[in-house]
């Protein structure tokens, strides 16, 4: 018999909600007979998005929540004061163990806040920290922090580059993670205090492969399966490539529209450049995992669309098939108990 896994869905969450958020969970239950979404939401607005589809009914399930966080709204005291709101009642879900992972593009501050006062953090994890997939020539590399921790210590770090180690050998298959630090040169010298300090304990680590210094030119050609920094870096750097990205596409699809004669060779290398384009687009991938939490939480952008809703039900699949959240649990408690002994 097969295990179902539970994702709770925030319906509201997000510049495309309820519509993009229906059809990625409609997609992914169709798709998977081993997914149950349960959309969490205002349920007349829901369910009316909901029957435009056929869908299986016994895998879809509708959870009211009247209220809805907005994404200006101070987190702190959204998570406090709405405890209708999708966010809250789908991440309350997780906590009682009525879904496995809770889905959300909703307010990344209030995804932040309420993962670690709803869900909980594991015991020994001091920050968890936001962790998407960036593209890159040789394949992917995961981006840990880009968005939870502003001011980390050395001792933060160590942990991301640990969780971020379990996560890519459990999720993406790769073996032995090649982890590398983000600096300003290749130089154990080089850096500021935080990158400094934390050099000599990654190199101490016994159970993590580290490389060294990663410069930030160098990370689109993919010398590294695990980049680690704290939450300042990792977010310039995440939505400097969002922004190149959508600029080089603006750029070449101006330049083929610009006449008739690069009209007709848009037309005839347009399938070789969607092709090209489409491996530098982490889209399929899902989000950004919140790690170190009791429970999966999963942060998806904005603006996404049913694709990357989809994806990310279905991360939420394999993160739970593969015992991610034991497994980070079982190595920072057996370090706890070790340094108890």
């Amino acid at each position: 018999m097969q295990t179902i896994t539970k994702v709770a869905l925030d319906a509201m969450g997000g510049d495309n909600a309820p519509a993009e958020i229906v059809k990625g969970a409609v997609d992914a239950v169709s798709s998977r007979e081993d997914i149950k979404v349960f959309l969490v939401g205002q349920e007349d607005v829901v369910r009316e998005e909901l029957q435009k589809y056929p869908y299986p009914q016994e895998r879809i399930e509708v959870v009211d929540a009247p209220e809805v966080i907005e994404m200006a709204e101070p987190p702190v005291q959204a998570i406090r004061k709405k405890k209708q709101s999708s966010l809250v009642v789908g991440m309350n879900m997780v906590k009682q163990r009525e879904a496995d992972a809770f889905v959300s593009a909703g307010s990344s501050g209030a995804v932040l806040v309420g993962g670690q006062t709803i869900v909980g953090r594991i015991r020994g994890i001091k920050r968890p920290p936001l962790a998407p997939i960036i593209p890159t020539e040789t394949g992917i590399s995961l981006l840990i922090d880009c968005g939870a921790n502003v001011d980390a210590k050395p001792e933060n770090l160590v942990q991301f580059a640990k969780m971020g180690s379990i996560y890519m050998k459990n999720i993406e298959g790769i073996e032995n993670p090649r982890v590398g630090i983000i600096n300003i040169g290749a130089e154990d010298e080089k850096g500021n205090e935080l990158v400094k300090s934390t050099i000599p304990l990654l190199r101490e680590c016994k159970d993590i492969n580290f490389i060294g210094s990663v410069e930030s030119r160098d990370i689109p050609n993919g010398p590294a399966d695990v980049l680690v920094c704290e939450a300042f870096v990792g977010n310039v750097l995440l939505k400097f490539f969002e922004g190149l990205g959508k600029m080089f596409m603006a750029e070449i699809k101006d330049t083929l529209k610009s006449s008739v004669k690069t009209k007709i060779g848009g037309a005839l290398i347009y399938k070789p450049i969607k092709k090209t384009f489409k491996r530098y687009m982490a889209d399929d991938k899902g989000g950004a995992p919140l790690l170190g939490l009791k429970g999966l939480v999963v942060k998806i952008h904005g603006n996404s669309k049913d694709t990357e809703v989809r994806s990310a039900i279905e991360q939420c699949r394999n993160f739970v098939k593969k015992d991610v959240t034991n497994q980070i649990i079982r190595t920072f408690v057996e370090e706890e108990n070790k340094g108890e002994n």
